[in-house]
């Protein structure tokens, strides 16, 4: 982690209170960190880093015990700096291959089958995000006069979904003006998705336009409403019942506050979605995630790319003390490999 320099020892220490924080979910003392062959410190100069360690604000000291925890700061440089080169077995790596191997061709399906391989492979609940509706396309315009101030605006989107929208107008309105409109609006936004809707466009809408071009840009507008109406998408969740193993749910108010999370969807669905043009694995960290009930969790996912094309996500949530290794290897090949698998059979069908 830029800004924080420490020295090797402590990275060692560091590192080797939260793997043992993750493994048995105790404060870890420094008898216990004493005994790793890889440290070969005395508990007396443990107990002097891990003072240090707190001091920076990565280790915290629960009142009732003399162990030291993890604190949010902690985990993210484990997380940013310590777990640079993680590996998975080529046993593990096997599996994911098989499982994805069979190649379904709905998206839906493999992002429900990459969830539950997630889920089963890191012991946590998973998620999958279906592509939010910014990514439609459409396929073709229609424009029908109804009166003097008014016609109906029919966007019929690839994939066979058809939208209308009656544009009440500013202007006077004739059947010449709408079928004009309409010809403008198939040659130049067929094929675009919403987010290729720019001012480039819109301006040489209203230059073929012409006298009629002040008109354009609350059309487009409204085209745009129309494709991205439902933009937040779904979020798909698989093995909530894995939040009752871990002892920071026990908590029956905790545990409720985080299913209601995933249940309203949205708060995820916006992190998935404004970490959509990133390439590697995003990891938020308790308050991280902006989300006040997610304090003691953890959300790991990454998108899935086709052709340049966000078409979705998969991730897990979790404690803040999860397996960091073993998450963000998992949920990293699972990706690459439903990556790999649309660029080898093109954009599957989609429901």
């Amino acid at each position: 982690m830029d800004g924080y320099q420490i020295s090797r020892r402590k990275q060692l220490i560091l590192k080797a209170i939260i793997d043992a924080h993750i493994a048995y979910g105790e404060p870890v003392g420094s008898k216990y960190l004493a005994q790793d062959r890889e440290l070969s410190c005395s508990s007396a100069t443990i107990r002097n880093e891990m003072a240090e360690l707190e001091a920076l604000g990565f280790l915290e000291q629960p009142h009732t015990s003399a162990g030291r925890v993890p604190s949010q700061l902690g985990y993210r440089f484990y997380v940013d700096s310590l777990l640079s080169n993680y590996r998975r077995t080529s046993e593990e790596i096997g599996e994911i291959t098989r499982s994805l191997g069979h190649k379904i061709r709905e998206l839906n399906q493999i992002l429900a089958e990459a969830s539950r391989l997630a889920s089963s492979m890191t012991n946590y609940t998973a998620l999958s995000v279906r592509p939010p509706a910014s990514r439609v396309t459409a396929e073709r315009f229609e424009g029908i006069y109804l009166d003097a101030r008014s016609f109906l605006l029919v966007l019929m989107l690839r994939g066979g979904a058809v939208k209308t929208k009656t544009i009440r107008a500013s202007f006077s309105v004739t059947p010449e003006t709408v079928a004009r409109l309409t010809r403008c609006l198939n040659e130049h936004l067929v094929g675009c998705e919403a987010d290729q809707i720019s001012l480039p466009v819109i301006l040489e809408i209203e230059r073929r336009m012409g006298e009629l071009g002040p008109m354009v840009h609350p059309i487009v507008r409204a085209v745009y409403d129309m494709m991205t109406e439902d933009d937040a998408g779904d979020l798909q969740i698989e093995g909530v019942n894995r939040l009752l193993q871990y002892p920071e749910y026990a908590d029956r108010e905790e545990l409720r506050s985080v299913i209601d999370l995933l249940e309203k969807k949205g708060p995820i669905l916006d992190m998935v979605n404004a970490s959509r043009d990133s390439d590697g694995v995003n990891v938020y960290i308790g308050s991280e995630n902006n989300v006040k009930v997610m304090n003691n969790s953890t959300l790991v996912f990454k998108t899935i790319r086709s052709q340049g094309r966000v078409l979705g996500a998969i991730g897990v949530i979790g404690p803040r003390r999860m397996d960091y290794a073993r998450v963000i290897s998992t949920i990293d090949r699972l990706a690459s490999g439903i990556d790999h698998l649309l660029s080898d059979d093109g954009d599957p069908k989609k429901e």
